[in-house]
Order: C-alpha cells, then sequence, then structure tokens
C-alpha cells in the first residue's frame, strides 16, 4: 500500500500544491507515496491546477493503519480520522509544531516562512531532484496565495527567491499579473454556500484547552462580502453551537491590507485581550492584519493563557 502525503483539514492551494510536490519528489527518490488530500480543492486551487494541468489528490477521510507524510499542518485538531493508528514518517511545513507524535524518529522540514512549497522548493534543491514545470507553477500560486503576493507579514526572502526560481521553471513572466488572476477567482461568492465560504479556509485550534476555530475569507474589496455579513455571522455562530468555545472569522481585504473579524465566543472579551481593541457588536476592524498564522493565533494562543 501506498504512503499517503496529505494536508490539513479544509485544504488551500499551499497543502493541495504541497501533497503534490512532495509525492513527485519522494516517487523520484524510490518511495512508494501517493498525493491525497482531506477534501476537494476551493476555487483558487481548481484554478491552479487547470492552469498547468495537474490532478487533484485523491480525498481520504480516514488513515488508520497507514504510513503518512504531513505537509502543511502538524496538528491533531487539523488531521483525520485514525491519525492515532497511522505511522507518521515525515512532515513539511512551514507552521509551529503541533501536538502531533510519532514513536519513531521523522524526516522533519519546518521552516519560518511563508509557504510550505518554499520549504519544498529547498527540498527539491537539497536533494537535487528536477521540479517539473507543471508542479513548479503550482508551487508559484501556493506561495503567492499564502503569502498574498509578498503582502503578508508572513513573507520572507526565501519566499520570494522560490517565487522566482519557480517562475523560471514555470516558463511565468508576470508573476504579479498571475496572483492578482488567481485572487480574483480567491474572491468569488457567487453559487457559494455559507458553509462553504466559512470553510473555503478554516482550521480548528485547542487554545488551553478550548476548542477554537478561525476561518478566513481573503477579497480584493471588503466591499464584495457586505450582503453576506448576516449570512456568515449566523453560520459561525451554528459552527460555535458544535462545541467550541469561540469560532472567528477573518475577511480580508488584500487592497487595504487588513481584516474585518467577525466573532462568535462565549467570552467576547477574548478578542480585546488578544488585539488591545474593543469588538463593535459582532465584529472588530483589524488594520495590517491578514496572516491568521502569525497575527492572529499567537496574540489568541497568549489571550487564551492569561
Amino acid at each position: 500500500m501506498s504512503a499517503l502525503v496529505l494536508g490539513h483539514m479544509n485544504p488551500d492551494t499551499d497543502s493541495i500544491m504541497a501533497a503534490i510536490a512532495v509525492a513527485d519528489l519522494y516517487k523520484k527518490r524510490g518511495l512508494d507515496v501517493k498525493a491525497a488530500a482531506q477534501g476537494k480543492p476551493t476555487p483558487e486551487s481548481e484554478f491552479v491546477l487547470q492552469k498547468f494541468g495537474l490532478t487533484a489528490p485523491e480525498v481520504v477521510d480516514d488513515v488508520a493503519g497507514q504510513d503518512i507524510y504531513l505537509v502543511d499542518f502538524s496538528d491533531l485538531a487539523q488531521a483525520p480520522k485514525g491519525i492515532d493508528q497511522a505511522n507518521v514518517l515525515g512532515i513539511a511545513d512551514h507552521h509551529k509544531l503541533g501536538d502531533i507524535t510519532t514513536s519513531s524518529p521523522l524526516l522533519c522540514w519546518i521552516w519560518p516562512v511563508g509557504c510550505s512549497c518554499t520549504v519544498i522548493k529547498n527540498m527539491y534543491d537539497f536533494y537535487g531532484v528536477e521540479i517539473p514545470a507543471s508542479i513548479a507553477g503550482g508551487m508559484l500560486c501556493a506561495i503567492l496565495s499564502d503569502t498574498v503576493i509578498f503582502k503578508s507579514v508572513t513573507c520572507t526572502e526565501e519566499d520570494k527567491k522560490a517565487v522566482a526560481d519557480l517562475a523560471k521553471i514555470a516558463g511565468v513572466d508576470d508573476v504579479k499579473a498571475l496572483g492578482l488572476e488567481m485572487f480574483k477567482v480567491k474572491s468569488a461568492l457567487e453559487g457559494a454556500t455559507m458553509d462553504e465560504l466559512v470553510h473555503r479556509d478554516y482550521k480548528d485550534f485547542n487554545m488551553n484547552g478550548n476548542k477554537v476555530g478561525i476561518g478566513q475569507l481573503e477579497v480584493v474589496d471588503l466591499s464584495m462580502l457586505d450582503k453576506y455579513r448576516d449570512g456568515l455571522q449566523a453560520e459561525i455562530e451554528k459552527i460555535k453551537g458544535e462545541g467550541r468555545h469561540s469560532v472567528f472569522l477573518l475577511l480580508t481585504d488584500i487592497m487595504k491590507e487588513g481584516s474585518d473579524m467577525l466573532i462568535a465566543s462565549d467570552d467576547p472579551a477574548i478578542v480585546e485581550k488578544a488585539f488591545g481593541k474593543a469588538p463593535e457588536g459582532t465584529h472588530v476592524w483589524l488594520d495590517g492584519v491578514m496572516s491568521r498564522k502569525k497575527q492572529v493565533v499567537p496574540n489568541f494562543e497568549k489571550a487564551f493563557k492569561e
């Protein structure tokens, strides 16, 4: 049975492309692996896959008894069913080290960069394996997505260098134009249900014993979301009612470079404790906040410990 390479729940473009790329790299190193995912691609990921002629990974929901490699996460809250009965062989990630543990040593690449695909680009280089043009294009898009076309505070020089190298391999002349084209697709809202919009980029976290959900919707203009706000608020209230202390949804305006955060919480004061700004009803504007990983999760984790 082939080992699986898979990313977190509600996969984004980085999670999808990281699985495809690591599976390609490891196959070329003689390992029996295949790419997988914990869900179908988002509209943005579909755009990327189609643009570069790639196939979406197989969807799996239970990994009990399987050998697996994790990409773009190492938290139990974002893992599939059966993770406690799986054999984790490796991790490639750009987040903090999570709470998944192993009984044997593992191959672990975790770098403080803006995207897992930046780490994986360096893995290809380390092993001296050539990156196919199609996969280079997909990885390039993942980095542009995760770093919000280099605007996010998570962006590093390593990310920019990886994009420049991958663009040459993929034959992409204008990376900014590609990024904007991708974000227009990412901003598409018509036809999506409230559940789909909230879960387009959503993760659960364990914060000092409290289950906390944080989602993010990135759009080129926040006014696009005006008619969806009530529905989105009702949806996060519903998700909170499924056993969570809080659910927060970041509505991120990539042009204004800030986020309006919708709030559903047992203790709304946790928001002021985390950001030093009191909510206005069920939302709060956070100027300059674009990264869940670096600007939101650490603040909440600290606030829940106080």
